[in-house]
């Protein structure tokens, strides 16, 4: 019996350990071209284009900006179904905001709902901050989104981002699943007893004790990392066992298309 115990303690162990694997490094869309850069250069790109997204306001230049990042998520070979799950969820966020601008901004009526008037100036406002969420979100989708976990991580450190922030960076994006799937396991456990929610004294109650319950385990969660960290030296960094790579001749093709294409928007812009 004590050899069984320990063979299966082993293999929570082994669970727990490629739990962690997989949530630090999930599962990656269909390799692309834009795959095959280099993770700096990626970041460089994707942030340099949504400064100079969001500096624009004309329709024309949006429009071309949304249609550079829908090329760069057919190169990058995004899942449609799950990239396009995200942008309506980011319509979905936005939908209200966007329905009251061209009724909040003055300007020449457009057309008339209830006695309220819409102004074509609002309406105009509301379709480019639609275009400018869609098409920054699209390109980080296509340049980033497509990393893992911890090789975004490496990417940040090594373009020079604080220590301390790329460690609280990891650590979250970690520990976000963990509590999740805690939350599951609470939630399993309720309506294995049959609990429903209503809208009455108990159900609340019962929520307040589910959500205490969530913040204990995890600070008893965070109490035994912090020890095992503690017990495996950790001396405030992630060693890293793969060989940091270098910018190639993709790259620097890459670079110049980028460069390129945000001097075309810049000159739409400025015509």
């Amino acid at each position: 019996m004590s050899g069984l115990h320990r063979h299966t303690g082993s293999t929570c162990l082994l669970d727990e350990a490629c739990a962690d694997h997989a949530c630090l490094h999930p599962p990656l869309e269909r390799g692309g071209l834009i795959q095959r850069l280099d993770p700096r250069s990626r970041v460089l790109a994707a942030v340099s284009f949504a400064l100079l997204v969001v500096a624009l306001s004309h329709l024309p230049t949006l429009a071309v900006a949304v249609a550079l990042a829908v090329v760069a998520a057919v190169l990058a070979r995004l899942e449609v179904g799950t990239t396009l799950r995200r942008l309506l969820a980011l319509e979905g966020f936005m939908v209200l905001a966007l329905m009251m601008l061209p009724f909040t901004v003055p300007g020449d009526p457009l057309f008339t709902v209830g006695g309220l008037e819409a102004s074509r100036q609002g309406a105009v406002q509301a379709l480019v901050i639609l275009l400018k969420a869609n098409a920054v979100v699209l390109m980080v989708l296509a340049l980033v989104g497509s990393m893992d976990t911890v090789t975004l991580g490496q990417a940040l450190r090594r373009l020079g981002a604080p220590e301390k922030l790329v460690q609280l960076y990891l650590f979250t994006v970690r520990y976000l699943d963990v509590l999740h799937r805690e939350y599951r396991r609470l939630r399993t456990a309720m309506r294995a007893r049959a609990f429903t929610m209503r809208s009455n004294r108990h159900t609340w109650t019962s929520i307040g004790y589910l959500f205490g319950m969530l913040m204990v385990r995890s600070v008893e969660r965070s109490e035994r990392i912090v020890a095992a960290m503690r017990c495996r030296g950790f001396d405030g960094t992630f060693p890293s066992l793969e060989t940091p790579t270098r910018f190639q001749r993709p790259d620097g093709l890459f670079a110049l298309a980028s460069l390129a294409g945000m001097v075309m928007l810049m000159t739409i812009e400025s015509l």
